[in-house]
């Protein structure tokens, strides 16, 4: 064997240590999440004969390898050097940052089914928002082949699938109308405080209630640097940084108590908006913290209206504004909920129950709650 070759051999062993090594120590310093969602697969007989366990090697890999970040973000600046626009399924244009994954409708009558049931078995009202994501307003920025169903559409098929006594909210149309305001972040997927209020307006109506007017709040500037999932995903690094805002209406009803409840049914004292996480690698926390099963908010509202709401992270900048009407609000999280809701609550306690995804999350099946 030739010299040369020895060194070669030699030099490709170190590098691929030293990457193993960096890569071993970069998940021992990710948070708790992080680590969480890191764990190394099981090898086992079946797994190996099924070929599961090199397949979910293969992506334990791909999603924890050392320097991820700084790959990605040198692989999407070659790309869009090169003119390319679509970059780990995110489309980078000058204005925004949009999701260039097209979704599957496989799950919303399976989703649907589940609102169904609960609404069967409920004797208050039910209301139902699907919200689109911002390749959903702001679609005709992607090309014409990343645009097969719309999200309009998407939102369309799946209020089909439930039944005709449930209210559904048209938050589509009232975001496409107003997509010229600062109603989406650039960076995220997800609309802003301000998207939310405007929907807001509309919801509140539907729920019997007059919404509080926008000249009535006090909006403070938390952060001027959150960079949300598609920044994270696509590590485009001139992406325009967004504001996350507080809203704050110091002539209304005050928040008397927020606890947060694990799948234990333990308690936590929690905050409407987790200011300090503003300052932490997950800003969004700033709106209702770290994500947990149930949270119970109650005000001073001089009503006993009981408001229940079942969502996803949509609805976390959203819930703030309910505060202003109802004496009790819980909000349940069914991706983080390992028994069923009437575990822990009776349904019967509440008069209006408020179903509020993202159509993105309908695209996938929601965990039975």
């Amino acid at each position: 064997m030739k010299l040369s070759n020895k060194i070669t051999a030699a030099a490709v062993l170190v590098f691929i240590s030293i990457f193993s090594l960096s890569t071993m120590f970069s998940i021992q310093n990710k948070s708790a999440d992080e680590r969480n969602s890191a764990r190394l697969p099981r090898m086992s007989w079946s797994s190996l004969a099924d070929g599961s366990y090199c397949s979910d090697l293969n992506e334990y890999t791909a999603e924890n390898f050392s320097g991820q970040g700084s790959w990605i973000a040198a692989g999407a600046l070659i790309k869009t050097e090169m003119c390319e626009s679509v970059v780990n399924g995110v489309y980078i244009s000058p204005e925004r940052l949009l999701s260039a994954e097209i979704s599957s409708q496989d799950s919303f009558e399976e989703n649907a089914a589940l609102i169904n049931n609960f609404s069967e078995k409920y004797d208050g009202a039910v209301y139902v928002a699907a919200i689109p994501t911002s390749a959903g307003v702001y679609g005709d920025i992607l090309p014409s082949y990343l645009q097969q169903v719309t999200e309009k559409q998407q939102i369309e098929n799946f209020y089909e699938y439930l039944d005709a006594d449930i209210r559904k909210i048209d938050a589509y149309s009232i975001l496409k109308m107003l997509s010229d305001n600062y109603i989406y972040y650039r960076s995220d997927s997800k609309w802003t405080s301000y998207g939310a209020y405007c929907v807001y307006r509309t919801v509140i109506q539907k729920l019997g209630f007059l919404p509080v007017s926008y000249d009535k709040y006090t909006v403070h500037h938390i952060t001027d640097d959150y960079k949300g999932d598609l920044y994270k995903r696509s590590q485009y690094m001139e992406s325009n940084s967004d504001l996350l805002d507080v809203y704050e209406y110091s002539g209304g009803a005050e928040i008397t108590g927020c606890t947060a409840y694990d799948n234990a049914g333990r308690g936590y004292e929690w905050e409407l908006y987790d200011v300090e996480a503003a300052e932490s690698e997950d800003k969004y926390r700033l709106y209702l913290g770290e994500k947990m099963p149930f949270v119970k908010i109650t005000a001073n509202v001089n009503n006993e209206k009981r408001l229940l709401v079942i969502g996803d992270d949509f609805a976390a900048c959203f819930i703030p504004f309910l505060t202003q009407h109802y004496s009790e609000i819980v909000f349940v999280s069914p991706e983080c909920m390992e028994l069923r809701l009437k575990d822990h609550i009776d349904i019967r306690d509440y008069e209006q129950t408020l179903f509020l995804f993202g159509i993105d999350s309908l695209s996938s099946k929601i965990k039975d709650f």
